[in-house]
């Protein structure tokens, strides 16, 4: 058996590891009898050489069984899923997907994560309700799974731990993009959670850690292709990410949308995506016999009501006081008699008139995250009250002066220059430059697994 100085050389020069080798190194990360500089000097080989497809499975399957694996009831074979998306502007596409997939008759243990960069975390959304609770045991996470049918946490303590150490070192060490790296870290959290199905919603373009779509479809292929051979029924969709998904951007101003939308108010943008990755959810689990039928499914829980009962559910199982939850799921709630809501609100008027052409996403959430809607170091505190509502639709046309942007914020204001980047993300358009001007289409293209896999 080779050293771990060996194992780096290894594959610094460019060879391909063995199973043993990766079960070796994994092994000592997991045990932490590695050293740091050691780890950090691998992640930097793998991030240099890449990986073969068979390294990149033993790497993925060696950090999903080095802590626990879930086990479910035999009653829920076949309807175990989840989602996974790369990261994006406004997505809060968790918050109505899970409670929709359960009211179709679907488990979801959704395993989600915190903000990262520009982007913005399932968990810190949820955690701008009173009293929601994202950590729940394995045993809380299968009562509420039996009684509800979905929750959303975050990842506990046991399970895959070699990617708690991997995924810190790898911001560490700029290696955060690389395809092996990310396709272990994500496929290696979904094995453990033991499920049948998993849709990815794969995100390209200027907000999205990947700009284009040919380096977004070779993510996509490789965590289809780990995913199905690991066992998990796994399909992807690629979907743009240039503005935001639906109009509001920020934890509590985003927890407001998807309850206007699960009350069926919500944006097309963001119902589009949630039909669509829900409905290949169900079709790979057989519960549907085709895509248009699981989106119609879907469509229904969410405009029916179905949908917003169980997260209604989802809320007091997950520690929201009963009269909160009901009151934030009544027909006609003040959203902000329960969510906090920021001490200013500033708008940002159009500079001429003309056609609403684009939107940065990047731009909006890059300066909200600086003025408190993310994390700037570890272990900070967000802002729940922070964010932005988009008053203007791509293709509305505009008169001078009309409002486009409001800010929430807390003290202090926006600097001239936070005011006059937003401003910047806001492109009006003459008549003339218009007239063939398309909305982009979101969902670009589908990934679905070539056959069942049990």
């Amino acid at each position: 058996m080779l050293s771990i100085p060996e194992l780096i050389k290894k594959k610094k020069d460019g060879g391909a590891l063995s199973d043993e080798d990766i079960k070796t190194f994994i092994h000592t990360v997991t045990n932490k009898t590695i050293q740091e500089a050691q780890i950090g000097a691998m992640l930097m080989a793998i991030w240099q050489k890449g990986m073969m497809d068979t390294e990149i499975e033993t790497l993925t399957r060696e950090m999903m069984s080095s802590g626990k694996v879930m086990s479910w009831p035999k009653e829920w074979a076949g309807l175990v899923v989840d989602k996974h998306s790369t990261g994006g502007v406004g997505d809060k596409v968790s918050l109505v997907l899970a409670p929709a997939l359960a009211a179709c008759g679907c488990k979801v243990p959704m395993i989600s994560g915190r903000g990262l960069a520009h982007t913005g975390g399932t968990l810190d959304k949820l955690e701008s309700i009173p009293g929601f609770n994202i950590h729940q045991s394995a045993a809380q996470i299968l009562d509420i799974l039996a009684s509800v049918g979905c929750c959303i946490v975050g990842q506990t303590e046991a399970l895959v731990p070699a990617d708690r150490v991997l995924y810190a070192l790898r911001d560490a060490t700029s290696t955060v993009d690389s395809l092996p790296l990310i396709t272990g870290s994500i496929i290696s959290k979904k094995g453990a959670e033991s499920l049948s199905a998993l849709v990815l919603d794969v995100k390209f373009g200027r907000a999205a850690l990947y700009k284009d779509l040919r380096s977004a479809k070779e993510l996509a292929q490789s965590l289809v292709a780990v995913g199905n051979r690991l066992g998990m029924r796994t399909g992807a969709v690629l979907s743009r990410m240039d503005s935001t998904i639906g109009r509001c951007v920020g934890n509590s101003v985003e927890v407001i949308e998807s309850v206007e939308t699960l009350k069926g108010r919500g944006p097309e943008d963001l119902m589009e995506l949630v039909m669509t990755l829900g409905g290949l959810l169900l079709l790979m689990t057989g519960l549907v016999s085709d895509l248009s039928e699981g989106r119609r499914q879907i469509s229904d829980a969410v405009i029916g009501g179905a949908a917003l009962s169980k997260f209604q559910a989802m809320m007091e199982a997950q520690g929201v006081a009963s009269e909160t939850a009901r009151s934030l799921c009544s027909a006609h709630t003040d959203y902000y008699s329960i969510l906090r809501k920021a001490k200013h609100q500033i708008q940002l008027e159009t500079p001429a008139e003309g056609v609403v052409l684009d939107v940065d996403g990047l731009v909006l959430a890059e300066v909200l995250h600086k003025l408190g809607a993310g994390r700037c170091k570890a272990g900070e505190a967000v802002n729940h009250s922070v964010g932005a509502e988009l008053l203007v639709s791509l293709g509305q046309r505009v008169k001078k002066g009309v409002s486009w942007l409001r800010v929430h914020h807390e003290d202090p204001a926006p600097t001239p220059d936070q005011i006059s980047r937003l401003q910047s993300a806001l492109t009006v358009g003459a008549h003339e430059h218009t007239q063939t001007q398309e909305k982009p289409t979101l969902v670009e293209e589908l990934l679905l697994p070539h056959q069942h896999t049990s």
